[in-house]
């Protein structure tokens, strides 16, 4: 039998989310899996010259569906004609890493932040995270089943080989990266809580932070999956955070979401920076001249001058990824990026202290939780203190969940009629009554408002989970807070 993926994309409701596949677990049988990484692998072969007998390196979250698929994913690797080295239990930057120091693809099994009953494969190219164009090749791929494989629920009739022993030199390479990079006492003095819950590298952190000396406190450790999102923190997390900074006086307390590939961070007082504050520290902290990151995230970096250019770009690591590679064509020294979200990717390599960080083209989490609190060293300063030498920009997130993508995009409509004007008096017709008179809409990416007052509301469907996603900024962490609240609260009147 013969199936093209985009139709095995149709039929199964598992679709391309940000760098590959996700949907629901149930969705995505060994069937789906076997398919999408026969495509992907295929592609590789015919675009990149992938040669039979190399290796794909294999790894994936703690999601109850995860094991499943990674032996779908394996079976479809070895039946190719590829050896497999098993991550493990690893972050998605981890097996990365791994793949572009070796030159071989990696494959991550995740669902990232959302909830347990979904999961996903990211696919990465032995150069790195795959491009919307890679995205359109691997659509394209007519794959082989062999009669009789598969049952008539997806499952592989005579069940799946066992993956290989975990090789600990996926995980090792990871830590070492931030090990050799700065010194061993960097940390020294520092008191670090983590926030563990299910995040896949919950344990590598805590290796990572006491290798570089800090006195480090394991907080919140979960045997059952967490869908922590970074850009949505929950509410108990949040008071969590308040409590811990209260009982034990750290410097700082540090987390990721679900594949470790976004960070959280909280100052000392238990309160969570946002993503798109905590790059702009970052790239500062690393001496970037050109950073990359969405329309969504905060204007602070434009206003703070702390960057010799910036690039704004559509939501989602692909577009960013294209954007610093046309900074690093540009002639750009120091090229990085970031996303709302918090992870942070680097495009070339970084020197610092006469010490070198290789480039990481992907998502990463721990240079950014690093970063933050070794700048905020450097200064001499607390981290609520470094935050506030920030311009006054304050954004916030929200999203409506069980949100359909058809729904989200017949509200966007309501402002994407061709006439500039109709669509300002369209939006001030919704918006209007509390935000005032629009002065422009942006249309990179979904709709971003801009009010006279300066004030932003951005709307967005997302791009992994049928959720409506609102991002706001304004000058004040309580006005953004209740612009947020008022944009829930009308979208959940337009959905009627």
């Amino acid at each position: 039998m013969k199936v093209r993926v985009s139709e095995v994309m149709q039929t199964s409701g598992v679709g391309f989310g940000t760098s590959g596949a996700r949907g629901l677990s149930d969705q995505m049988t060994d069937y789906v899996c076997y398919v999408y990484t026969r495509g992907f692998l295929q592609y590789l072969e015919s675009g990149t010259g992938l040669q039979k007998g190399s290796d794909v390196v294999v790894a994936g979250d703690f999601r109850p569906s995860t094991d499943r698929i990674m032996a779908a994913v394996g079976r479809a690797i070895v039946e190719m004609g590829y050896g497999i080295v098993n991550g493990g239990k690893v972050p998605s930057p981890t097996v990365a890493l791994f793949g572009l120091r070796h030159g071989i693809p990696a494959i991550m099994v995740t669902g990232s932040h959302i909830p347990a009953d979904r999961n996903g494969i990211k696919f990465n190219t032995a150069a790195g995270e795959i491009l919307k164009q890679d995205e359109a090749g691997i659509k394209d791929q007519v794959v082989v089943i062999a009669d009789g494989m598969f049952d008539a629920s997806g499952s592989f009739a005579d069940g799946c080989t066992a993956l290989p022993a975990v090789a600990s030199r996926v995980r090792d390479q990871y830590v070492d990266r931030y090990l050799q990079f700065f010194s061993s006492s960097a940390l020294s003095g520092k008191r670090i809580g983590i926030y563990q819950h299910s995040a896949v590298g919950r344990d590598m952190l805590v290796d990572i932070f006491r290798g570089l000396g800090a006195e480090v406190t394991p907080l919140g450790w979960s045997d059952t999956f967490v869908p922590v999102d970074t850009e949505a923190i929950r509410d108990e997390d949040v008071a969590m955070a308040r409590h811990w900074a209260a009982e034990h006086g750290f410097d700082a307390i540090v987390s990721t979401d679900g594949d470790s590939d976004r960070p959280l961070i909280a100052d000392e007082t238990g309160q969570w920076l946002r993503g798109d504050v905590a790059g702009i520290l970052c790239a500062s902290y690393l001496g970037a001249d050109s950073v990359s990151t969405p329309v969504s995230c905060n204007t602070a970096l434009e206003k703070s001058g702390l960057v010799a250019e910036v690039r704004r770009t559509r939501i989602g690591s692909p577009y960013v990824i294209a954007s610093m590679l046309e900074a690093i064509e540009a002639g750009r020294k120091a090229v990085v990026g970031y996303e709302a979200n918090g992870g942070f990717l680097t495009a070339t390599d970084i020197v610092k202290a006469g010490r070198t960080l290789a480039a990481l083209p992907t998502r990463d989490a721990v240079i950014l939780l690093l970063a933050i609190i070794l700048l905020a060293d450097e200064k001499g300063k607390s981290i609520s203190e470094t935050v506030a030498e920030l311009p006054a920009r304050y954004t916030a997130s929200g999203r409506l969940k069980e949100f359909p993508t058809a729904e989200s995009r017949a509200i966007l409509e309501r402002f994407c009629s061709g006439d500039e004007g109709a669509d300002r008096k369209a939006a001030e017709a919704v918006f209007g009554q509390a935000f005032g008179p629009v002065a422009s809409l942006d249309r990179t990416d979904g709709v971003r408002i801009t009010f006279e007052s300066q004030e932003v509301v951005h709307l967005r469907p997302s791009g992994n989970a049928p959720e409506f996603r609102c991002y706001n900024e304004a000058a004040s962490q309580g006005r953004v807070a209740e612009m947020n609240r008022i944009c829930m609260a009308i979208l959940g009147e337009l959905r009627g």
